[in-house]
C-alpha cells in the first residue's frame, strides 16, 4: 500500500470511528422502542428460534447488556461497534472488485451514512446482524473470485449462516450466488467443485439450531415469514411507497449515486464483468422479489437491508469511476461532497425528533409510537399503583408494551403479555402463586374499558396514566385492578400460523 492509499485508509478508518462514537452516544440518550424492549426479553432465554425471527438479534442483545448493563446503551452496544467489521469487509470487498482504494473507501462510508446503516445498528433490529452479514458474504464472494481458492466458499457459507441465524430474508442469497456463478463463465466450474456444496454445509450447520427449533414448534416461524409471500389479492398502492421510503433510508445524494452507480454498472461502464454482476445480482434478485412482494402487501423499508452493501459499491462506483457528461458529472460531484454532512445531519435531527418532538412542534411523528419516549415516568407512575395495590403481576395486551413494562418497571417485576403466548415459549411462566392475584391489568384506553371479565371475579379500574413526549400525550393506559381469576389467566388460543 503506498502513502496516499495508506492515508485514504486512515482517514476512512477514523470517519468511521467517528460515526460510530455519534451512535453510541445517540444510543445512550434515545429511550429503547417496543421492538427492542421484546427482542431484549429474548435476550434473556436465548433459543434455537422465536416466534418472529432467528435468534442472532437475541444474542448480540445478550452480549450488550452483559458488557454495559440491562440499560438503553447496553443493549445497543454490540450492534452499533459491528459497525467497524461491517465497514472492513465492505471496503475490502470494493477494493478487490474494482480496484481502487477511493471506491472502497467511499463505500464504506456511503454504507455508514445511509439512515439504514446509522439507524439500523443503534435500533437493534435482525436487520442490524444482517447488514453485517451482508457485507461479510458480499466480501467473502469477491475473496473468491479474487483468489480462485476453493477454501473461501467455506467464508461464504459461515457468513451466509450469519445472515440467516440473523432474518430469513438471507434465503435469497442462495438464487443471487446461484445466478451469478451461471452468469459469468468463467466462474461456472464452481458449480461442479465441492467447495461450492461445502459452503452450503457450513450455513445449513449453521442455520440447523433454527431448523430444530421450528420443528419442535410446529415450524411457526417458518409458517409466519414466508407466509408473506403468499399473494391473497392485488393491491398495488403499495408499490408506489416503496421509492420514497428508500429515498430517505438511502439519504437522498447517496440514492442518486447508488441509482447512477447502478446504471453504470448495467450499461458496462466501469469494473469487470465478474465484479458488475456480483454487484447486480447481490442487489437485484432480492429488490425484484419486494417489488413483486409490494404488489399484494405493505414492504417495510427495512426490509432492503441486505442490498445495501452492494448498493453503497455502486455508489462509489459512480462516484469514482465512470465518466459523466458534464451536467452529470456535477451532480455527482455535489452528491459526493455533501452526502457525509446530509447523511450525518439527517442522522442527528431524526434522533433529536424522536426523543425531543421538537422538530414538529411536539406533534406526533413516524417516531412517535415507536421509540419509548416517557416509557420511564409512565413506568414510574404504574410501579407505585402496583405497590400501593399490592399487584403481584403486571399484564399487558400486547408484546410492544410488555416489553416496555419488563424493561422500565424494577428488576424482578412479574410482567407477563396475557395473550399470544406463543410468542414467550421460550420463557418461563410466572409463579402460580403471582397470577393467583391480585394482578394489575395495562392497556391503552382504546383496547376495552373493562377487560378480561369472563377470567375474573371482579374487574375494577383504578386509574389512568399517560406517557408523554413534552407536553404532548402519546398514549393513555387504562389500570385495572383483577382478583379472582376463575380459571386460567392467559388466553392460549393458538397463533394465527396454526389455526
Amino acid at each position: 500500500m503506498n502513502p496516499n492509499e495508506a492515508r485514504v485508509a486512515l482517514n476512512t478508518g477514523l470517519a468511521i470511528v467517528a460515526l460510530v462514537a455519534l451512535r453510541l452516544i445517540a444510543a445512550a440518550f434515545t429511550p429503547i422502542t417496543f421492538d427492542e424492549a421484546y427482542y431484549w426479553m429474548w435476550s434473556k432465554h436465548l433459543a434455537g428460534g422465536y416466534y418472529d425471527h432467528p435468534p442472532m438479534v437475541a444474542v448480540v442483545i445478550r452480549l450488550g447488556t452483559l458488557i454495559a448493563g440491562d440499560t438503553e446503551f447496553g443493549v445497543r452496544l454490540v450492534s452499533i461497534l459491528l459497525a467497524l467489521p461491517m465497514s472492513w469487509t465492505i471496503y475490502q470487498a470494493a477494493a478487490i472488485l474494482f480496484g481502487s482504494r477511493r471506491v472502497a473507501a467511499s463505500s464504506a462510508i456511503l454504507l455508514n451514512i445511509t439512515l439504514m446503516a446509522a439507524v439500523g445498528t443503534m435500533i437493534v433490529t435482525p436487520d442490524a446482524p444482517l447488514l453485517v452479514a451482508s457485507s461479510l458474504l458480499l466480501f467473502a464472494l469477491a475473496k473468491v473470485l479474487q483468489t480462485g481458492h476453493g477454501v473461501w466458499w467455506l467464508a461464504v457459507g459461515a457468513a451466509a449462516g450469519c445472515a440467516l441465524l440473523s432474518k430469513y430474508t438471507a434465503l435469497f442469497f442462495g438464487p443471487a450466488i446461484l445466478i451469478w456463478l451461471i452468469a459469468v463463465p468463467k466462474l461456472r466450474h464452481w458449480l461442479i467443485s465441492p467447495w461450492l456444496y461445502l459452503g452450503g454445509l457450513v450455513a445449513l450447520l449453521m442455520f440447523a439450531p433454527v431448523i430444530l427449533w421450528n420443528a419442535g414448534h410446529h415450524w411457526v416461524s417458518f409458517i409466519k415469514q414466508m407466509g408473506r409471500a403468499r399473494i391473497e389479492d392485488f393491491r398495488p398502492v403499495f408499490i408506489a411507497e416503496l421509492l420514497p421510503t428508500q429515498i430517505a433510508f438511502a439519504t437522498p445524494l447517496v440514492w442518486v449515486l447508488g441509482a447512477m452507480g447502478l446504471y453504470a454498472l448495467f450499461r458496462r461502464r466501469a469494473g469487470a464483468p465478474p465484479a458488475r454482476a456480483l454487484v447486480n445480482t447481490m442487489f437485484w434478485v432480492i429488490v425484484a422479489y419486494f417489488v413483486w412482494h409490494s404488489l399484494h402487501a405493505r414492504v417495510e423499508a427495512n426490509w432492503f437491508a441486505p442490498v445495501y452493501p452492494a448498493f453503497a459499491v455502486a455508489a462509489a462506483v459512480a462516484a469514482h469511476l465512470v465518466q459523466w457528461e458534464p451536467r452529470w458529472q456535477r451532480l455527482v460531484d455535489f452528491c459526493r461532497r455533501w452526502a457525509a454532512p446530509c447523511g450525518v445531519l439527517m442522522f442527528v435531527l431524526l434522533v433529536v425528533q424522536a426523543d425531543t418532538g421538537v422538530l414538529s412542534g411536539y406533534r406526533r411523528d413516524a417516531t412517535v409510537r415507536s421509540v419509548g419516549v416517557g416509557w420511564r415516568e409512565t413506568a414510574d407512575a404504574i410501579e407505585a399503583v402496583r405497590a400501593r395495590t399490592g399487584a403481584t403481576c403486571v399484564l399487558a395486551s400486547d408484546y410492544g408494551t410488555t416489553g416496555w413494562l419488563a424493561f422500565y418497571l424494577p428488576k424482578g417485576t412479574c410482567v407477563s403479555q396475557q395473550s399470544q403466548r406463543f410468542r414467550w415459549v421460550n420463557m418461563p411462566e410466572p409463579d402460580a402463586m403471582k397470577l393467583a392475584g391480585p394482578l394489575l391489568d395495562v392497556r391503552e384506553v382504546f383496547r376495552g374499558d373493562a377487560p378480561l371479565k369472563d377470567k375474573f371475579d371482579r374487574v375494577e379500574k383504578i386509574g389512568e396514566v399517560e406517557r408523554k413526549r413534552g407536553p404532548f400525550v402519546i398514549e393513555t393506559y387504562a389500570l385495572h385492578l383483577m382478583q379472582g381469576p376463575k380459571g386460567d389467566v392467559f388466553d392460549r388460543t393458538p397463533p394465527p400460523e396454526l389455526q
